[in-house]
């Protein structure tokens, strides 16, 4: 009867899951804390999004391009790269955030990096 190594490895990777899904909430809370936005609005499916694209300076009507198969990905890369340019970041940190993001988000959120404004709006 030794076949409760699998629930052993079950729990450990439900563990793990958890930790990072915490680690991904907890940096983009952050990160919207230091854009000057509500850190609980990181909850609330669709509203998020909504925050994010104020943060980065983009219409909100852009929610509808997310919804858009093949265009949400291009659209997720450019908003993630204006995130980036947002906080003093490059188009290399914008990508990472896009493909990365349980890494980069906490990487923002947690960093010394400041908020300069919307990136979209400045043209930079």
């Amino acid at each position: 009867m030794e076949d409760s190594g699998g629930g052993i490895i079950g729990i450990i990777m439900m563990l793990v899951w958890l930790a990072v899904v915490i680690g991904i909430i907890a940096g983009i809370w952050k990160v919207f804390t230091k854009a000057g936005k509500p850190g609980w609005a990181a909850l609330i499916p669709i509203y998020n999004i909504i925050v994010l694209l104020q943060i980065v300076g983009r219409p909100v009507w852009w929610i509808v391009l997310m919804i858009i198969p093949i265009v949400s990905i291009v659209v997720a890369i450019i908003v993630s790269i204006d995130m980036a340019k947002s906080f003093g970041k490059g188009t290399g940190f914008g990508i990472g955030l896009a493909l990365l993001g349980f890494i980069f988000y906490p990487m923002l959120g947690f960093g010394d990096a400041k908020y300069q404004g919307p990136a979209a709006a400045s043209g930079s």
